[in-house]
């Protein structure tokens, strides 16, 4: 008999067991009897309340900082490129003043760390303090635009194919209010979820009260996006003179994939010349070194010794 085996498992099912009665005894069993109790009716006050998750009160914090710093002068310019980024909150700018606030302070500190030299030249401390507190200022305002510039993006990639959806629905005998509330609602979740948001936001502006011409143009202004505005613009003349809105629909929908395959050749026609410089940095030295490396060993090895003969 292999003593050591069965005390290797006699081991292993004691510390399973014991395992599976403490998971049992304090996970397992009070979660069923908080499933069949259901939620508590008075959320519960005091020192039982759960602790916020770190990007809860970082955002709290910034927040905080955002408020004791006065705005600046293009606030309305700041907020309006964040409704653009799908940041629409009522404090998004008061985040983002105190993620630019944030950061300058980190940069500034940063750059006290930079080693300029054993002299310590003080003009030169000045320009790195400077410099590294306008790139750390800059640097929220960059990721802002860059986040604008993908979700506008993203939503003229995503709007012939919702064209369609709505040709669709106002040639099956919808109006085009509620085309546009059902197009909202089969868009949320997927992958054209940002053009669909603005679809719903269309649909509660217009059950509000709002005129139809008026949410659109809203629409296009939240959006900032070129194509979204040729479209609003052509969609406010067709309501308001009463032509066909499916078939200018359409062939707005067809523009914009002829556009989208013109810009793909033109992209396409552009590689060629991108890739002179990585080939020639990158590609066509090791291409030579391959080539003409055996080559140049051969004659370090026989040449020069024939040449220090000869002398």
């Amino acid at each position: 008999m292999n003593v050591p085996l069965l005390v290797t498992a006699a081991f292993f099912l004691t510390l399973a067991s014991s395992a599976w009665l403490f998971g049992y005894r304090y996970y397992v069993r009070p979660a069923r009897i908080r499933a069949r109790l259901g939620d508590p009716v008075i959320a519960s006050q005091g020192l039982h309340e759960p602790a916020k998750p770190l990007s809860q009160r970082l955002s709290e914090m910034l927040q905080k900082i955002g408020k004791i710093v006065p705005l600046k002068r293009n606030s309305a310019v700041v907020r309006q490129q964040l409704i653009m980024a799908g940041y629409r909150t009522e404090n998004a700018p008061q985040l983002f003043l105190g993620m630019q606030t944030a950061s300058l302070a980190v940069f500034f500190f940063g750059s006290m760390l930079i080693p300029i030299g054993s002299d310590g030249n003080p003009a030169l401390r000045m320009i790195l303090l400077i410099g590294g507190a306008g790139i750390g200022w800059r640097i929220p305002s960059f990721m802002l635009k860059k986040k604008v510039a993908a979700r506008q993006e993203r939503l003229r990639l995503s709007l012939p194919d919702t064209l369609d959806l709505i040709i669709i629905a106002v040639e099956a005998g919808l109006g085009l209010d509620q085309a546009i509330n059902y197009v909202a609602q089969e868009l949320r979740g997927g992958q054209y979820h940002d053009l669909g948001e603005e679809f719903q936001l269309i649909g509660m502006e217009m059950r509000a009260g709002l005129r139809r011409a008026d949410a659109l143009r809203g629409f296009a202004e939240r959006t900032g996006e070129e194509e979204i505005q040729k479209l609003v613009s052509m969609m406010v003349q067709n309501d308001k003179f009463g032509t066909s809105m499916g078939e200018a629909m359409r062939s707005h929908s067809q523009f914009l994939r002829i556009q989208r395959k013109l810009q793909a050749d033109e992209r396409a026609s552009k590689v060629g010349v991108k890739l002179v410089f990585p080939i020639f940095f990158f590609i066509l030295p090791s291409m030579m070194l391959v080539a003409a490396g055996p080559g140049i060993l051969q004659i370090f090895k026989y040449l020069f010794p024939m040449m220090r003969q000869i002398h």
